[in-house]
C-alpha cells in the first residue's frame, strides 16, 4: 500500500508540473518569440512517474509590422491554444483520477483501523 500511494504521489507532482508547463505556455501566447514547452510523464526506473520538459523549435507565425514607414518582420509565439486546452484537461483528469485514488487508499485504511481496533 505504502509504495502504491509513493507512485501516486509522483503522478500527483507530475500533473502538477504538466499544468505548470501548459499555463506558462497559454500566458506566453501573445509573446514575441516565446517558444513553447511540452511536458511528458514517463514511467521512470523506480516505478515513478517522471516529467521530460522539452522545448519544440517550431518557428512561431510572422507578422509583418510598420513602423515609421519601414516593414518588420516578427515572429509570434509558436504556442497553439488549440493543442494547449486539451492537454490541460488532461492533465486535470489525470489529477483528479490520482486524488481519487488517494481518497480510497484513505477509506481503505480507515476501514481496516476499524476492523482491527
Amino acid at each position: 500500500m505504502i509504495s502504491s500511494s509513493k507512485i501516486t504521489l509522483s503522478a500527483l507532482n507530475a500533473f502538477d508540473k504538466k499544468m505548470n508547463v501548459i499555463a506558462n505556455n497559454v500566458a506566453n501566447v501573445e509573446t514575441e518569440e516565446f517558444k513553447k514547452s511540452r511536458a511528458t510523464l514517463v514511467e521512470s526506473p523506480e516505478n515513478s512517474v517522471k516529467v521530460e520538459v522539452t522545448q519544440p523549435e517550431d518557428p512561431g507565425p510572422t507578422v509583418v509590422q510598420v513602423t515609421d514607414g519601414q516593414f518588420e518582420e516578427k515572429e509570434m509565439s509558436n504556442v497553439d491554444l488549440a493543442e494547449e486546452i486539451p492537454q490541460s484537461i488532461v492533465a486535470q483528469r489525470g489529477y483528479e483520477a490520482n486524488m481519487a485514488t488517494i481518497r480510497t487508499q484513505d477509506e481503505m485504511l480507515n476501514s481496516i483501523l476499524d476492523i482491527v481496533g
